[in-house]
């Protein structure tokens, strides 16, 4: 019998090499394709996996948004600090710190992450809290949110002041609780 163990010790032996050679041909292939696939990850979904974790924005005309990722959609996230809400339009977003390694797929998103930045201005206009409209300039507008088109915003400031803000010149809505 212990030549049939020892055979069958060696069968063992060569299936276990063949595999790593299998591995280790495929290894580059498979890294290939990994980097393949991860070129169709959005920043958005990134963020979307990140809801309810502490990050760190750089955004462009305001500066640094930090506190929990409470909503993310496509084009907006809804960060939420001490005092204040940050309604940021993702692409004034320079940099993230503390995102998540993960990514949610969108098939994987909610109906209501789908809504675009139009959505949360109007609850913002629906409340009628004052707050400041910060453009990608650096300029800050402050007031409350009359009404919403679609593709600006119209904010009512001091004196009755009527003041409109595309989309494409916004970056980001303070909030104060």
């Amino acid at each position: 019998m212990a030549w049939e163990e020892d055979l069958f010790a060696l069968l063992d032996d060569l299936e276990q090499q063949a595999e790593a050679l299998y591995d280790a041909e495929r290894a580059p292939e498979l890294a290939d394709r990994s980097r393949s696939a991860y070129q169709e990850v959005t920043h958005a979904s990134r963020l979307m996996a990140s809801l309810d974790q502490d990050v760190t924005l750089e955004v462009l005309g305001v500066g640094t948004v930090a506190g929990t990722l409470s909503r993310s959609a496509a084009e907006w996230c809804l960060v939420r600090g001490p005092g204040q809400d940050w309604l940021v339009r993702l692409a004034a977003v320079a940099v993230v710190t503390g995102a998540s390694e993960r990514a949610l797929p969108e098939v994987a998103w909610s109906p209501v992450s789908r809504l675009g930045l139009g959505s949360p201005l109007r609850r913002l206009a629906e409340s009628g809290e004052r707050c400041v409209v910060r453009t990608l300039d650096g300029h800050a507008h402050e007031g409350e949110v009359a009404r919403v088109g679609q593709d600006f915003v119209e904010l009512t400031g001091p004196a009755g002041r009527t003041v409109l803000v595309t989309f494409a010149a916004l970056a980001a809505v303070q909030s104060h609780d």
